[in-house]
C-alpha cells in the first residue's frame, strides 16, 4: 500500500459476517510505499475483508479472497 503523507494508519481483515478478524496494522506511518505479509495459518478459506483507513481521512475496504 502506499501512503502520500505521514499519518496514522490502520489496516484490518474482517471475515464474511463483518466480524474482525485480525489488526494487520495500527501504527504511525511516513510517506511511502509497505508491504505486508499475512500470516494466514489459523485463518481458513473463504472471502475476507480489509479495511485501510488513515487519520488524515482515507478510507476504503477491498475483498480478499483465501485459498489453501
Amino acid at each position: 500500500y502506499a501512503i502520500g503523507d505521514d499519518t496514522n494508519v490502520s489496516i484490518k481483515l474482517y471475515d464474511i459476517t463483518g466480524r474482525e478478524v485480525k489488526e494487520l496494522v495500527n501504527e504511525k506511518k511516513q510517506a511511502g510505499y509497505y508491504t505486508i505479509k499475512l500470516k494466514a495459518d489459523n485463518l481458513s478459506s473463504g472471502i475476507y475483508f480489509y479495511r485501510i483507513s488513515t487519520s488524515s481521512g482515507y478510507s476504503e475496504t477491498k475483498k480478499l479472497m483465501l485459498l489453501k
